[in-house]
């Protein structure tokens, strides 16, 4: 029997996808609401079809949290190849010039990639989901238009040179990032190959953290199509912010959207659940009393 509308038969909670190369984020969220039997499904952080690793998946009342959980630092194990450019910064572009870059040698390498370490300004790359004007940037250059985006500030705290190969005139750099939420690692990659002078684009992105979330907790589609393994919505909220419990009369007053008062544990969303476990609300301190973010019951 499927479950009503809406509701998912696997109940609420979070799922850490490992997402395969050459499918969309979308494309997975797609999978989860199939397996999950409801159309409440929700991801955060999208990565590019040609990226693999973690994607974070909410299901049910669990697609709420999405919004607040922590999730703006990232890492990536990533291959740079130096000697080739791109329309799209990566292996799924054409190619558009190529440049000999078999004497580049490894110190002008790190000294490039120490240029691009710390807080940076970016330009992303025009065929990324950018809007302008409401529009993606990536449509926009699909259609023929020819865009320039502003750039903007990010920040790379790690970003380790962890092999270098020549490949005949070309040289593939596997690097590991680690950057604030908005940084393209495929504009780092071109960004190297333009100062070095030979271009370079991205071959390969392997997305290892986002936030608190790894790849030790993340789950192939393969495995989830065996067993939808759902981290529940009280344990997803109770790790990832701090709690609060509260006595029947209190849960009852805020499935009601009843004024409460301030938490004091700290800035930042904090988890208020009710005597008998339930997540019912999301909070945050503002002057004397505490607001709102979401609500789980009523």
């Amino acid at each position: 029997m499927r479950a009503q509308r809406g509701m998912s038969a696997h109940g609420d909670g979070i799922v850490v996808v490992d997402k395969p190369g050459g499918m969309t984020s979308h494309g997975v969220v797609g999978r989860i609401r199939r397996l999950a039997d409801t159309r409440r499904v929700g991801h955060a952080g999208t990565l590019d079809p040609m990226a693999t690793g973690v994607l974070v998946v909410g299901v049910g009342k669990a697609t709420r949290l999405l919004g607040h959980l922590a999730l703006t630092e990232k890492a990536y194990e990533a291959t740079v190849r130096l000697g080739s450019r791109t329309v799209t910064d990566d292996a799924d572009g054409d190619v558009i010039d190529e440049t000999d870059a078999s004497g580049v040698d490894e110190p002008s390498i790190r000294s490039e990639m120490a240029v691009l370490t710390g807080e940076i300004r970016q330009v992303p790359s025009s065929v990324s989901a950018v809007k302008v004007d409401g529009v993606r940037s990536y449509q926009r250059v699909r259609t023929g238009e020819e865009v320039e985006l502003k750039a903007r500030t990010v920040t790379v705290s790690r970003f380790d040179l962890l092999d270098v190969r020549h490949e005949g005139s070309y040289v593939d750099l596997d690097v590991l990032v680690e950057c604030s939420s908005g940084t393209y690692i495929r504009a780092l990659a071109r960004d190297m190959g333009a100062a070095l002078g030979v271009g370079g684009h991205l071959t390969r992105l392997r997305r290892t953290r986002v936030g608190t979330y790894t790849l030790d907790q993340a789950h192939t589609l393969d495995q989830l199509e065996e067993k939808l393994d759902l981290l529940p919505l009280e344990a997803a909220a109770s790790v990832a912010f701090p709690r609060l419990d509260v006595d029947e009369a209190t849960a009852r007053q805020v499935a009601h959207g009843a004024p409460m008062g301030r938490t004091d544990l700290g800035p930042g969303p904090v988890a208020v659940f009710g005597p008998d476990g339930t997540l019912l609300s999301l909070v945050e301190d503002r002057g004397p009393r505490a607001k709102y973010l979401a609500v789980f019951v009523g």
